[in-house]
């Protein structure tokens, strides 16, 4: 039976072929998008472990080996936003442990760089990167010890006398190749990655929602000519065929296709990958090598796909083993029942209950929210049908237009069929709608550390309440080459107040106000202003860091003199700039060398860490929008084209009964546009409601309204999505001549 069915499959002229070849086409292009969905996430993984090693110097690490001591410092700095991290290492014997990416330990003097730092300080001014690095760069760092292409790292060396005496400076014996036990900042554990409780959510939540309309669309493609093939096989079973016989040649024929679509699939991937690698999936590309299967995934995929082929066709072709009379004469199936919202309202009260209910663990949020998620995906899925038929009925109670009427008659009919060639783009709004509002209102609740503008020309060094004072004074030639940087607009030398002059009782223990010259705070209005006659005000510590403009604040006076306070210790120094870049990374640069132990800072790196999170979740949402509208897209104009292709003969009928080519177009494009339009309404409104409860449960947010570009990019949505419909409609010419009434 199964030679004739392979025989059956490929000799049944060149529509079957043809057929054959669309079917392994769209399986090819679904596969691949799995896989490279898969390979996205591994990607992640192993760019986290690879950066593992930054963690030797965890203070919370226990890992030793009988090697002579390494010193060790890290130190994060920025450059243009990004963060640059600085290890200083210089080994005490030949068998200190090696970092990985480097052949040898750099001596004092050398350093190491990641390609894209030592490209970055090829092509920018020295005065602006380069010299915070004095020494020679004797090589670049292999891309086995960096998170990405992107990475900006440099290792460099000193002697163990000069490193040993700065602050934050430890010995380890080995590299980590495991997380430390506890991690409280990314200048404790550099190599943490993109890992946390949130992240780690949002990226199975993502994962979950990618996967949905990719096996959307692969079952869509392996439903090709579905209505042709029940024909064939219900006059096979009238002339005498069993339906395991029925069967077997079904899953042949399927399998065959999906078989080959899935090989193919693979060559896909593999040319999809260089473009996977640009997609910033967590704000930063991946290593090429990175995008790798597992092989369980990549047996899985193997053989899950034609397997899952082989299913569907089976119980597609359900009715043609049990009633092939009723196929033969088109019998309209039993219609879809309310019973089909049950699993999406079970979906939505999973996530409604855990609101004041959070789980305490990473896994038990993980499934607690995923498979809410996952069910109302599945329930919008099972719903679709009854919510199209429901429409249908409704507007055909109310409409006597011919087109519409034909349209509406059918969907109520068979609301299976037309939903089916909507689903995919309805999860697709579903996952857009949901990642959108969650990744907004996270945005809208954290965004503040993006500062005022006024605050983000201006560069502070050294004002952390605490480390100690910068230097006994500052020295002329540091200030004066300040005041000499081009773009260069103001200079405040905040001074130690080790007595509490002006000090607010209503503070903390520890915080002092720092005691700034009011002619300094003149020439920097965004740091406040001092009373008529002061000569020097009391500034809070945390006012020379805060991320709003002060210009309207007012200073206490502090009732000492100009010249007393010059002779203090200098706790920070804040400067001012025009906002361009060469400015604020030169005045930077200046300061990193006179002070290599304090770092400067802009405002926006006071919420680098945060900022950079919040950016990959903003790239996380961009990466939903951008995968899941052009894969539902696809989806949607196979299923267009497949169901012009099972109708071709009745369409080809009212075409010789005198029904104009325009009446059918319009036909095509209500049945298609309803439900779209129809259950994309109930698939928006249901993501709105399960960001909502997923942010009151697990952050105890209350859902912000994403702004005009998501709502510009539905409509642009749905327009393209209208778009790809009109576009199969030429088709229908050509599909419902004279031949196909007599051949169909």
């Amino acid at each position: 039976m199964i030679p004739f069915a392979l025989r059956l499959a490929v000799s049944g002229g060149r529509a079957a072929v043809l057929r054959l070849l669309t079917i392994t086409a769209a399986v090819a292009i679904g596969v691949g998008l799995l896989l490279s969905t898969l390979a996205s996430i591994n990607a992640v993984e192993k760019s986290n472990d690879r950066v593992l090693w930054l963690n030797s110097a965890a203070a919370s690490r226990t890992g030793t080996a009988d090697a002579d001591p390494l010193w060790w410092r890290n130190s994060v700095e920025y450059y243009d936003g990004e963060e640059l991290l600085r290890l200083q290492v210089a080994g005490t014997g030949p068998t200190s442990p090696v970092p990985p990416g480097v052949p040898a330990l750099p001596k004092a003097g050398e350093y190491y760089a990641s390609p894209a730092l030592a490209k970055l300080i090829r092509e920018t001014p020295a005065v602006e990167l380069g010299d915070r690095f004095p020494g020679t760069l004797v090589g670049e760092v292999g891309a086995e010890a960096l998170r990405s292409p992107d990475s900006l790292l440099a290792l460099v060396g000193q002697s163990p006398e000069e490193l040993s005496a700065r602050p934050g400076a430890r010995q380890v014996t080995s590299i980590a190749t495991t997380l430390p036990a506890g991690c409280d900042s990314s200048q404790e554990c550099p190599g943490m990655g993109v890992r946390g409780d949130a992240m780690t959510l949002i990226l199975s939540v993502v994962a979950g929602a990618l996967l949905f309309p990719v096996l959307i669309f692969i079952g869509t493609a392996t439903r090709l000519s579905a209505a042709t093939r029940e024909q064939r096989y219900a006059a096979m079973r009238l002339v005498g065929a069993t339906p395991r016989q029925i069967t077997v040649i079904s899953t042949v024929e399927s399998v065959v296709a999906s078989a080959a679509g899935t090989v193919l699939g693979f060559a896909v991937h593999l040319l999809l990958r260089p473009l996977v690698a640009t997609v910033p999936f967590t704000g930063r590309r991946f290593f090429l090598d990175d995008l790798v299967l597992t092989p369980v995934q990549a047996v899985a995929v193997l053989l899950g796909v034609p397997l899952v082929a082989a299913a569907a066709a089976r119980l597609a072709l359900r009715r043609v083993t049990i009633s092939p009379l009723g196929v033969s004469r088109r019998v309209t199936p039993k219609p879809p029942t309310a019973w089909r919202v049950v699993p999406l309202l079970a979906g939505l009260a999973e996530l409604g209950w855990f609101v004041g209910r959070r789980p305490e663990t990473t896994d038990g949020q993980t499934a607690a929210y995923l498979t809410g998620f996952l069910v109302i995906m599945l329930g919008l899925v099972i719903a679709g049908p009854w919510l199209t038929m429901t429409a249908a009925r409704l507007v055909a109670a109310r409409t006597s237009r011919p087109a519409t009427l034909i349209a509406v008659r059918r969907l109520a009919d068979d609301p299976k069929a037309g939903f089916r060639s909507v689903a995919g783009l309805v999860l697709a709004l579903f996952v857009t709608t949901a990642t959108v509002a969650i990744i907004g209102t996270i945005d809208a609740n954290r965004g503040a550390l993006s500062g005022d503008p006024a605050t983000r020309t201006a560069v502070e060094h050294g004002v952390r309440m605490d480390e100690p004072p910068m230097a006994a004074s500052a020295p002329e030639h540091v200030l004066a080459g300040l005041r000499a940087v081009p773009g260069f607009k103001g200079l405040v030398v905040a001074h130690s107040n080790p007595a509490g002059v002006a000090r607010d009782p209503q503070d903390p223990p520890g915080w002092v106000p720092v005691l700034v010259a009011c002619s300094d705070l003149a020439t920097a209005p965004v740091l406040g202003h001092c009373a008529a006659g002061a000569g020097v005000a009391a500034v809070p510590q945390h006012g020379l860091l805060d991320l709003r403009s002060q210009a309207e604040v007012e200073w206490p006076t502090a009732p000492v003199t100009a010249d007393e306070v010059a002779a203090l210790p200098v706790a920070a120094l804040y400067v001012t700039t025009d906002g361009s870049k060469a400015a604020m990374e030169q005045t930077r640069t200046l300061l990193s060398r006179e002070f290599p132990d304090q770092v400067a800072r802009m405002v926006a790196d006071w919420g680098s860490t945060q900022q950079q999170e919040l950016a990959g979740w903003r790239q996380l949402a961009d990466v939903v929008l951008l995968t899941t509208l052009p894969i539902a897209g696809c989806s949607l104009a196979v299923s267009v084209v497949a169901g012009l292709s099972d109708r071709r003969r009745p369409f080809a009928m009212l075409r010789l009964t005198g029904a104009p080519l325009r009446l059918l177009q319009r036909v095509i494009g209500l049945e298609s546009g309803l439900p779209l339009l129809v259950v994309a309404a109930v698939s928006t409104g249901t993501g709105f409601g399960a960001a909502a409860m997923f942010l009151k449960s697990q952050m105890d947010y209350d859902l912000v309204s994403p702004g005009a570009v998501y709502f510009a990019l539905v409509v642009l949505g749905l327009v393209a999505s209208l778009g790809i419909i009109a576009s199969t409609l030429p088709l229908l010419r050509r599909l419902t001549g004279p031949e196909a009434a007599r051949n169909g």
